[in-house]
Formats: structure tokens, sequence, C-alpha cells
């Protein structure tokens, strides 16, 4: 099969490619909507201005509110929030060398679905040889009332271990 490196697909000639809009576009597209892009603008430039300040810790960090000179950021867990909770008054002083009107900030903790690590159960690998001994110790076990559970589970351990 011959590939073909100059291949252009045809175009309908009435018809014009189409082009994505911008959350800014959007914005301004509707009078009650472009209220909102001053303040979208501005969270924006804060957040980026934050996240140049304090690069390693901010990737994790939000900011959630700003208003009357008081900055919120939120935290996905409390360890980032106490690490970052010394570099306050480093954070303060460089907002306000940029411009930003800021007296106080403040952390709140917000653990988000996004944010948390999905923690799978550890599960060991067994040999074979310990397998074959774990099947031969259910198979050796007397057939009683009192041994059938331990049998059965010693049965189903094997079984799941077999099928990883």
């Amino acid at each position: 099969m011959q590939r073909l490196n100059n291949f252009t697909p045809a175009r309908s000639a009435g018809r014009r490619p189409q082009t994505t809009k911008g959350a800014a576009d959007f914005l301004r597209g509707d009078d009650k909507m472009a209220a909102l892009l001053p303040t979208a603008m501005r969270m924006a430039s804060l957040q980026k201005d934050c996240a140049e300040l304090l690069p390693a810790m901010f990737d994790a960090c939000a900011i959630v509110q700003f208003e009357s000179a008081q900055l919120v950021l939120s935290t996905p867990n409390a360890a980032l929030a106490s690490r970052l909770k010394q570099q306050l008054p480093k954070l303060q002083s460089a907002l306000l060398q940029r411009g930003w009107q800021v007296n106080a900030v403040r952390l709140k903790v917000q653990v988000s679905a996004g944010l948390q690590k999905v923690i799978l159960p550890k599960q060991a690998v067994l040999p074979v040889r310990a397998l074959s001994a774990l099947a031969e110790l259910g198979n050796t076990l007397e057939k009683t009332k009192r041994n059938a559970t331990l049998v059965a589970a010693l049965e189903a351990l094997v079984q799941r271990h077999r099928k990883v």
C-alpha cells in the first residue's frame, strides 16, 4: 500500500472551518457574563503571581477569594497548609511589591475529589511454591465442620492468587 505524503482533505466550498472560542470571548458575548470578565482576569492574574512566588508549594493550591484586601487560599491537606503558613509573610510582602493590596492571607483546607490520591489496596503476590503448599494444606486438613471455614478460605486464597 502506497502512502501519500502530500494528502490534503477536500473542503466544501460553502463551509468555513470551525474556530474555537476562548473563555474570554464567551464572557464578552453576554452582557451579564461580561460583568464577570474583570473579576476572572484579576483572579487569574493573582493566581499566576502566587504560582510564580511559591512554585513548588502552590501547584496543589488555589485562590478561593480575594475581597477587602484579604486573600483566601485553598490547600488540599493540613500538611501542605502548615508548610505554606510558614511562607505567608514572604508571599504577602512579595504580592504588595507587585501592587496587590493584601493585608491578610488565610488558608482553608479543602479536600476535593480531584486532588485526592486514589489508594489501592496492597495485594501480595505469592510464589508458586507457596500457593502449592497452601493448596496441599487445604487438601490434607481433616474434613470436619470445625475446619470447613479454614479449608474454604485456603481454597479461595489459592484461586485468587492463581488468577493474578
